[in-house]
């Protein structure tokens, strides 16, 4: 029963979500990405699985992604209702309230993996490349700052917003070292990875094409 839910549109349930492992929930979201950038995502009764979640959740997953109005998560992912928890902040960071939430989505409520999403062109990014000063969005912003000093240059090469690449890559260094903060702030997740109960992974969204890679 869970292995032919798994693959089509209904609503997770106990059943279905007790039989996907980590890996099996990190190709349900690389099969739900290729839907989504071919054009063909399921058709589902979102008022339906309203009704079917009222009353409990079985997410197989939960994304922390950035905060950008480009990368609705379950729209990318072609996930519906019940499907996925999404942690969504500016840079796609964790702090204590963050790695909480993953420890209630996966120890207290099932999910499989977890995936630390950053994107293309990320604003946030580009904020701490160029040391940018705005109320709150300063500390914010300093979150992001091991990701840009771990991010190497070649000589005359540009460290700014205006060097794209650099950017880009600053976004995939901070999506490593996210995963890395996870596993070294939250013992009980890492305990859960390290039983294989989780797998916690890194992916990138482009925003020209809609693509997910994962690392």
């Amino acid at each position: 029963m869970a292995a032919l839910n798994i693959s089509n549109s209904n609503t997770q349930t106990a059943e279905t979500q007790a039989g996907i492992n980590p890996s099996m929930a990190t190709q349900m979201l690389k099969d739900g990405n290729a839907r989504f950038t071919s054009g063909n995502p399921f058709n589902r009764d979102l008022h339906q699985q309203v009704k079917d979640t009222a009353t409990g959740q079985y997410p197989f997953a939960a994304v922390v992604s950035c905060i950008d109005s480009r990368i609705p998560t379950e729209v990318i992912f072609d996930q519906g209702i019940g499907d996925i928890f999404n942690a969504r902040v500016a840079g796609n960071f964790v702090n204590e309230d963050i790695l909480g939430s993953l420890e209630f989505a996966c120890k207290l409520a099932g999910s499989k993996v977890i995936v630390v999403m950053g994107h293309t062109s990320c604003g946030a990014v580009k904020g701490a490349c160029d040391h940018a000063k705005l109320g709150n969005l300063t500390q914010m912003l300093d979150k992001i700052m091991p990701a840009v000093d771990g991010t190497s240059t070649n000589e005359g090469e540009e460290r700014n917003s205006s060097n794209t690449d650099f950017v880009n890559r600053v976004a995939q260094k901070n999506v490593e070292l996210t995963i890395e903060d996870i596993k070294a702030k939250s013992p009980v997740l890492k305990e859960m990875l390290d039983n294989g109960e989780i797998d916690i992974v890194g992916a990138m969204y482009d925003v020209k094409s809609g693509a997910v890679s994962f690392n």
